[in-house]
């Protein structure tokens, strides 16, 4: 339901974005940085109802709106879905950030079809056809996209090819569709590093370090600025912000 406080105040008072996988991790602390900003927010889930509901309602204590959608984004009938959702609730749309993602490890000899598909499909393709769907809303407002990809995607690690490869591919998506969806609307991509989060492997924050010229990992903050950063530069598009202390050096 729209909170008729959501107006609010803000330098995105009035504006709308969907955070896919935002009730938890980066995707929570990106919709809650929006949020701050004044906007309203459609929060995505699929396995985490409980988080989605917490944070709907957290956003709501803002005096911002948000509603939370389940969906599946492997599956296109369902991303069409959620976009119907925002655009049903809120009849326009600002900013889409792609941040859905996962992390799978295989190792070469052992990576399995299935596999591949779940790399691909939720870090890959779910970014484009979340595109496709918000295009039209984004086109009347003249907004934009951030697409998450990470360091995976340049530097390349054995252990996580699929990964590697899916995210590798959100950056030439982000160039295409920059040039596609041009003049009306603009795509970015934000690749970070490690960013400690609660609960990340302390061996794998220390490996990091240890490997990055600025000897530290990331923080949700650097994110969250990038962000700002990018929703608020007309200017620039088709264009990949690397976040990692000098790591891909």
């Amino acid at each position: 339901m729209t909170n008729p406080e959501s107006s609010g105040t803000g330098k995105r008072a009035g504006q709308v974005a969907l955070v896919t996988g935002s009730a938890k991790r980066l995707g929570r602390a990106i919709a809650l940085h929006l949020a701050h900003e004044g906007a309203d927010l459609v929060i995505h889930f699929n396995h985490s109802g409980a988080d989605a509901k917490e944070l709907v309602s957290q956003i709501r204590r803002m005096g911002r709106s948000a509603i939370g959608v389940k969906a599946d984004l492997a599956k296109k009938s369902e991303i069409d879905r959620l976009l119907a959702n925002a655009d049903k609730e809120f009849g326009h749309l600002d900013i889409l950030i792609n941040n859905a993602s996962n992390f799978l490890h295989t190792k070469f000899a052992n990576t399995t079809e299935e596999i591949w598909d779940a790399a691909l499909d939720i870090n890959l393709k779910a970014p484009f056809f979340c595109a496709q769907a918000a295009a039209p809303l984004l086109k009347k407002t003249r907004g934009s996209i951030i697409n998450l990809s990470d360091v995976g995607g340049i530097l390349g690690w054995t252990g996580y090819i699929p990964h590697c490869v899916s995210k590798a591919g959100v950056l030439t998506l982000t160039r295409v569709l920059a040039k596609e969806l041009a003049p009306d609307v603009r795509v970015n991509a934000i690749a970070p590093g490690t960013i400690s989060m609660e609960g990340d492997a302390p061996k794998i924050e220390a490996d990091y370090i240890k490997r990055t010229p600025l000897k530290r990992t990331g923080k949700t903050e650097d994110v969250t600025a990038a962000v700002s950063f990018l929703l608020d530069s007309a200017f620039i598009t088709g264009q990949v912000l690397v976040l990692d202390g000098g790591r891909t050096l």
